[in-house]
C-alpha cells in the first residue's frame, strides 16, 4: 500500500513557520512512522537568489522601523489577500509550485505561512485537487491567513477559532490543535541530570534567548541580570549571530563562571528543562515550546503585530509577564527564596491532563484517516500524552496562574 505524503510548505520569515512546519512532520512521523513528510520553504526552494534579499530586506524593516511594521499589520488585519495580489505573487515568485506539487505527488498540503497558502488556493481554484490545511503559528489571526480554498485551519487555541468563524470562516473547517511541537518537547527530563551533561552549575538558572533579533532591552535590564550572577545562572542563547555571541563573550560583565554565552544550538529543549525562567521574544513557537515546559517566561520586544498578541494571550494566562528591571528583581527573588514552590507549580503545569503536546499531530493523523497514530517504541509518558491526545478533546484555553 502506497504511504501516505504530506508536503509542508512555509516560508523563512523569521524561524517560527518552519519550525512549526518541522516539529509537525517529526511528530507526524513519530506517532505514524508509515507517513512521508516534506518540508520546503517555497520561496527559497523556487528563487534561492532573489528570496535572500526579501527576507534580509523584512528583517531590517522590522528591526529599524518597527512602528511601521505594526502599523501594516492593523490596517491590513481584517483584509485576505486578493486575487491580483495572489497572481502577482504567482507570476514573480512561485511560478513553479504546481510542478513542484506534481512531482511530489502529495495526499495533503499544510502551509505554515500564509503566501504559500495564497499561492496554493489560488492553485486549488483553478483545478489543484488536493487538500490543503492552513496551520497558524501565532496566538491571533491576521487576515492574509485566511482563504476561501482552505480546506481546514489548525489553530492554537478558541480564541484563534472565534477570530475566524468571526469572519465567515465555517466552524466545521476550523481544528483546535494547539501549535505543533516537535517531539523533543513532549517530555521533560530530570534538572539535575541535564544541567551536568550541559555543563551547568546546579543552581536557579535563567534561559536568555536573542539571536537574530540581538537581545532588545536596555542597560538597566542588564544590570538587574547580573547583579545576582555568583548566585543564579545565566544562559544566553544566541542562535546564530555570531557577532553577537562574540561581543558579549568578550563583555568583562559577562566573564563570570556562572554565565554561559551559547551560540546555534539544536538542543533547546534541554536548555528549557534545565533552567527555571525563560527570557525572550514573544514568537509563537517560543512560546509553546516554554508553555510545553511548564517554564515561566518573561517577554521583551515585541514586533508589534502578532507577537503583540502573543505576549498579551500569556500574560492575561499568567504564564508570563513583561520584561523590566523591576520584574527580573521580583522573580530572581523567587528563584532564590521560593524554589521549591516554582518547581512544584512547574509540574501542575505539565501534568498530562493540562498538557497535550502531540495533539496537532495526531489531528492531522486522524483527519489522514490513521485515527490516533502509533509510536514505534512506546514509553512512558510520552505514550501516555499521544493516547490521552487521541482520546481527548484539548482544553482551549490554559488556566495556569503564576506566583
Amino acid at each position: 500500500m502506497r504511504k501516505k505524503r504530506v508536503l509542508l510548505f512555509s516560508e523563512g520569515f523569521g524561524t517560527g513557520h518552519t519550525g512549526a512546519a518541522y516539529a509537525l512532520a517529526e511528530g507526524l512521523k513519530r506517532l505514524s512512522p508509515d507517513v512521508q513528510c516534506r518540508v520546503i520553504e517555497l520561496g527559497k526552494f523556487l528563487n534561492p537568489t532573489v528570496a535572500p534579499w526579501i527576507l534580509s530586506a523584512y528583517r531590517k524593516t522590522v528591526s529599524s522601523q518597527p512602528k511601521l511594521v505594526g502599523m501594516m499589520y492593523k490596517t491590513q488585519y481584517h483584509k485576505s489577500l486578493n486575487r491580483l495580489t495572489k497572481l502577482a505573487l504567482h507570476r514573480i515568485f512561485y511560478t513553479h509550485a504546481s510542478q513542484v506539487i506534481e512531482q511530489l505527488k502529495p495526499d495533503l498540503i499544510i502551509c505554515t505561512h500564509p503566501l504559500p497558502a495564497a499561492v496554493i488556493s489560488r492553485l486549488k481554484r483553478q483545478g489543484l485537487d488536493v487538500p490543503m490545511y492552513t496551520l497558524i503559528t501565532d496566538y491571533d489571526a491576521h487576515g492574509s491567513w485566511i482563504n476561501d480554498e482552505a480546506n481546514r485551519y489548525l489553530v492554537s487555541t478558541s480564541r484563534v477559532k472565534a477570530i475566524l468563524t468571526g469572519r465567515g470562516v465555517s466552524p466545521e473547517k476550523v481544528a483546535v490543535t494547539g501549535i505543533p511541537l516537535h517531539p523533543k518537547f513532549w517530555e521533560r527530563s530530570n534538572k539535575r541530570l541535564l544541567r551536568k551533561e550541559l555543563g551547568l552549575a546546579d543552581i536557579p538558572t535563567v534561559l536568555i534567548m536573542g539571536g537574530g533579533w540581538g537581545l532588545m532591552f536596555g542597560k538597566e535590564v542588564m544590570d538587574s541580570l547580573t547583579a545576582r550572577m555568583d548566585d543564579i545562572q545565566l544562559v544566553f542563547c544566541m542562535g546564530s549571530n555570531e557577532k553577537l555571541v562574540a561581543k558579549m563573550r568578550a563583555n568583562p560583565l559577562l566573564n563570570h563562571p556562572n554565565v554561559k554565552i551559547l551560540g546555534y544550538t539544536s538542543e533547546i529543549n534541554k536548555l528549557m528543562d534545565a533552567s527555571d525562567l525563560l527570557i525572550t521574544k514573544p514568537g509563537g513557537m517560543t512560546c509553546t515550546e516554554g508553555q510545553a515546559k511548564g517554564i515561566p517566561m518573561l517577554f521583551y520586544s515585541a514586533i508589534p503585530g502578532q507577537e503583540e498578541k502573543n505576549c498579551q494571550y500569556f500574560v492575561e494566562l499568567g504564564l508570563a509577564e513583561e520584561l523590566d528591571s523591576d520584574v527580573v528583581d521580583k522573580w530572581f527573588s523567587l528563584l532564590l527564596r521560593e524554589y521549591a514552590g516554582l518547581e512544584e507549580l512547574r509540574r501542575r503545569r505539565i501534568a498530562p491532563d493540562r498538557q497535550q503536546p502531540s495533539h496537532c499531530a495526531s489531528t492531522v493523523l486522524q483527519l489522514l484517516g490513521k485515527p490516533g497514530g502509533t509510536s514505534p517504541e512506546p514509553r512512558g509518558s510520552l505514550a501516555a500524552v499521544a493516547a490521552a491526545a487521541a482520546a481527548q478533546p484539548r482544553n482551549e484555553e490554559a488556566v495556569y496562574i503564576t506566583p
